[in-house]
C-alpha cells in the first residue's frame, strides 16, 4: 500500500533535467492516468496533488497531515497481524503478470537514461539546475 498525506505532491522533472522517464513511469503512467495526463506529467512536468495520485491509483490512501502518522500506524499494525506467507504468495500472484513487462520496460528506460546522462544536453540541464540552486 502506498499512502500519502493531504499535503503531498508529485512531479517528474525528467525533461527539464535533460533526462528521460524512469522507474517504469513511461509504461505505468499512461495506464494509471491515461495518455493525456501522463504526457502532461512526464513531458510538461505538471505537479499532481495527493488526491489526483489517489484517484489515478498511484497511491491507495490519503490521510490528513495532522493524523498521518497515527493512520499509517493503524494500517501497518493491521497488516503486520496478517499471515505473512499468505501475504507474500498473494502479492506475488497479483504482480506476476506485470512483473515481466516491467522488467523489460525498466531495462529500456535504464539504457535510454544512461544515454541521456552521457549527452551534452543532459549535462547542461543538470549544471543549470545546480547553478540555479546556488543563487
Amino acid at each position: 500500500k502506498a499512502v500519502v498525506s493531504t499535503q503531498s505532491t508529485g512531479r517528474t522533472p525528467f525533461v527539464s533535467l535533460g533526462q528521460s522517464p524512469e522507474g517504469c513511469s513511461s509504461y505505468m503512467f499512461p495506464r494509471t492516468f491515461g495518455f493525456a495526463k501522463a504526457n502532461e506529467m512526464l513531458l510538461a512536468e505538471r505537479q499532481i496533488s495527493a488526491e489526483e495520485a489517489c484517484t489515478g491509483g498511484l497511491v491507495t490512501r490519503v490521510f490528513p497531515e495532522d493524523t498521518f502518522r497515527a493512520e499509517v500506524d493503524k494500517v501497518v499494525s493491521y497488516m503486520a497481524k496478517l499471515p505473512p506467507q499468505s501475504m507474500v504468495i498473494s502479492k506475488g500472484l497479483v504482480r506476476q503478470e506485470l512483473k515481466e513487462k516491467l522488467l523489460e520496460v525498466n531495462t529500456r528506460e535504464c539504457v535510454t537514461l544512461r544515454d541521456r546522462w552521457l549527452s551534452d544536453e543532459c549535462m547542461t540541464a543538470i549544471m543549470n539546475f545546480l547553478n540555479r540552486k546556488k543563487k
